[in-house]
């Protein structure tokens, strides 16, 4: 474990949100910026150049934004950490360069973090309302790029007990929702939509016959591609909002009883969330009762934010000033999912 700051910038652009925070070493959240770019609805999903070219606008004007709510200036941090993987290349180069600049500027040292222990990281921040949660427990973290269930054993690492073999939960529920005519990004959408169904309108297949801890979606994508061509383009249309609460549910029951398996085969009983998924209300619900501790963190702490990159950075060991200016950035993650 590092030394605790007393407090921590972190930066956060590995996908489309271009995000800065300021937390205190112990994990209070000063300020936490998310600037949604807005722009890639037109495209059907995230294109890469583009998001690059946003953080270049709007990062120096979110760390601003993140240092005057936090009542704090750049004389005033003890450390710099930044999302260096996984993520889309383009995006975390703009924040790596803009983090090291900074901390370059101050003579301040640089915290590398990994995205996915950030999502894991988020359970160890002072909430309201809710304590910060301690390892050992399980961790299902579902984003739009990662499906995967963590074993925690310590504030700096996890063991991996189960992952994707195909796609990620957000992945198919973003495709699912643009089957369904729905913008991107798709989980908002299908949701509300949702609300509006039948839940069991549809058997969309959950996996329940893969053996083991690991997720499939692509079967489930499919059968939906196949179940819209089936019903036809008019009947399709008129029974949308069953065709989403069906495959919700298919999607919420697979993440579920894969947690259910993994308690049963560690014997913990606390369980925490994280990723973007993880906002998602029949989810969070569905959880919810299945431990008797169950940390479900706030959802502008579920979807990527810099408040969880500062929480992780209080356990990674920072670089001094000038080590990190050679920090390189890495596309797919450093862990084996």
């Amino acid at each position: 474990m590092s030394a605790v700051a007393d407090r921590i910038l972190a930066i956060e652009t590995s996908c489309d949100d271009t995000c800065a925070a300021v937390v205190t070493g112990d994990g209070v959240i000063e300020a936490n910026v998310i600037s949604s770019q807005g722009v890639h609805d037109r495209y059907g999903g995230v294109v890469p150049e583009v998001a690059s070219r946003h953080h270049l606008e709007l990062a120096t004007p979110v760390v601003d934004d993140a240092l005057a709510r936090a009542g704090a200036t750049l004389d005033d941090i003890d450390l710099v950490a930044v999302t260096a993987g996984p993520g889309l290349v383009g995006a975390l180069l703009v924040g790596v360069a803009t983090a090291k600049a900074l901390a370059a500027a101050r003579g301040l040292p640089l915290a590398a973090v990994d995205h996915l222990q950030g999502h894991v990281a988020a359970n160890f921040l002072h909430t309201e309302g809710e304590a910060p949660l301690e390892p050992p427990f399980l961790c299902l973290v579902a984003s739009g790029g990662h499906t995967f269930l963590a074993h925690v054993t310590e504030h700096d690492g996890f063991a991996v007990l189960g992952a994707t073999l195909d796609d990620a939960a957000g992945e198919a529920i973003d495709k699912g929702a643009r089957l369904l005519g729905l913008p991107f990004p798709g989980g908002p959408h299908l949701e509300k939509l949702a609300r509006e169904g039948d839940a069991e309108a549809f058997a969309f297949p959950t996996s329940q016959k893969l053996a083991g801890l690991d997720f499939s979606f692509a079967g489930l994508k499919t059968a939906l591609l196949y179940k819209v061509r089936d019903l036809g383009e008019t009947a399709a249309q008129e029974r949308r909002a069953d065709l989403a609460a069906s495959y919700q549910r298919a999607i919420v029951e697979q993440l579920a009883r894969r947690v259910e398996r993994a308690l049963r085969q560690t014997g913990l009983d606390r369980l925490a969330i994280g990723g973007g998924v993880a906002a998602n209300g029949p989810l969070r619900e569905r959880l919810g009762a299945l431990a008797p501790v169950v940390k479900v963190p706030p959802r502008e702490l579920c979807t990527d934010n810099a408040a969880m990159i500062a929480s992780a950075a209080r356990y990674v060991e920072p670089v001094a000033f000038p080590g990190y200016l050679g920090l390189e950035v890495h596309a797919t993650g450093q862990r084996a999912l």
